[in-house]
């Protein structure tokens, strides 16, 4: 571990001279990779000069208990021993996790979908609450949220709701909704006080860029329609709404949030960029792995990641086992539990695989 440690830290201060070089400078793109794989690596280095400083006082310290001490010089001695090892062990620690592989796209913005699934009335009310929910934990991220397209239901909520989540890292947490979620509650039309249940699917898509995804203009037909629903004196009046069909995988987009032509079709090529690229993401997995299936789940929509009970008030994820009785916290957005510990366990299991 520490060899590699030490050919990372070599890099980093390679790339250090390298961003001060005029050639690299005047090159925009090496100036760009250069300095993101810097970025990158800054963390990990700063971690490991610190391990490395904490293990040079510890040696010391131990030096130091050769010489002839008095009683409480030789205890100061000791305790701070103490300290500095158990700090060493906590780096050490630190440094494993940091030394896994990163998801290339954890950096990544966040296109979501939430559809309403199995329960009619009852679905679309759920996938309200949890747009309402990724919103509120976004905003307390730091996080930007944009909607791109939604339909709404009759009774409230939605039947479909697509929308970007912006800001650095906000893949890394959020690529863990993907899956079917289950609500059990009793609906407000319910007379007799039965308990529902009811279901919505959440895709998290990372943001691809176009050198990512290379998508031909003559392959995407554009189609323009007058906006319906809410949206002003423009709804119905201009043909601002746009679909793209991508004809080879026949993808179809929508967007009509925008009264611009122009802004929805941006935004719409977003979702049609990132829906293309999880494709040929998933097409490859498949190659590579055809039966291994993580205990964060295979990201599969239609597989069931998670419970929503309102009358215990009690939130189950079923790929790790959590059980939380805060329902109504997490519905506002309070998703940090729920997601370090399905963090902390993908992150357990890599290390797993890498030590066999």
């Amino acid at each position: 571990m520490l060899d590699k440690l030490q050919s990372i830290e070599d890099r980093y201060d390679k790339l250090n001279e390298m961003l001060s070089d005029p050639d690299v400078i005047n090159d925009t793109k090496k100036l760009r990779d250069y300095s993101k794989e810097q970025s990158d690596l800054q963390e990990i280095v700063e971690k490991y000069r610190q391990y490395k400083d904490v293990k040079s006082q510890l040696e010391d310290a131990k030096a130091m208990l050769e010489d002839n001490l008095d009683d409480d010089m030789y205890s100061m001695v000791k305790e701070e021993i103490s300290e500095l090892s158990e700090e060493k062990e906590e780096l050490e620690s630190t440094l494993k996790i940091l030394l896994i592989p990163k998801d290339p796209n954890d950096d990544k913005s966040v296109i979501m979908e939430i559809r309403g699934a199995a329960g009619g009335d009852e679905a679309a009310l759920f996938a309200g609450d949890l747009y309402r929910m990724y919103s509120r934990y976004a905003e307390a991220q730091g996080w930007k949220t944009d909607v791109i397209e939604y339909h709404e239901a009759d009774v409230g909520g939605y039947k479909e709701i697509i929308f970007m989540v912006n800001g650095k890292g906000a893949y890394s947490k959020l690529k863990f909704e993907n899956g079917a979620h289950r609500v059990q509650r009793v609906p407000e039309t319910e007379s007799g006080g039965r308990i529902h249940t009811s279901t919505a699917t959440v895709a998290a898509l990372p943001e691809a860029e176009e050198v990512e995804v290379d998508i031909h203009e003559k392959d995407i037909r554009v189609d323009t329609f007058a906006s319906s629903g809410p949206g002003g004196q423009s709804v119905n009046t201009t043909m601002s709404a746009v679909r793209l069909t991508h004809v080879p995988t026949g993808t179809v987009v929508s967007c009509q949030d925008e009264k611009s032509q122009i802004k929805n079709k941006e935004k719409a090529m977003k979702v049609l960029r990132a829906r293309i690229y999880e494709k040929f993401q998933q097409e490859a997995q498949a190659e590579i792995d055809q039966t291994r299936k993580s205990a964060v789940g295979t990201g599969d929509r239609s597989e069931r990641i998670r419970t929503y009970n309102f009358p215990q008030n009690r939130v189950t994820d079923h790929r790790i086992g959590l059980t939380i009785q805060k329902l109504d916290q997490i519905l506002e957005g309070k998703l940090n539990e729920v997601t370090e510990a399905l963090i902390i366990e993908e992150q357990t299991q890599r290390l797993d695989e890498i030590g066999e």
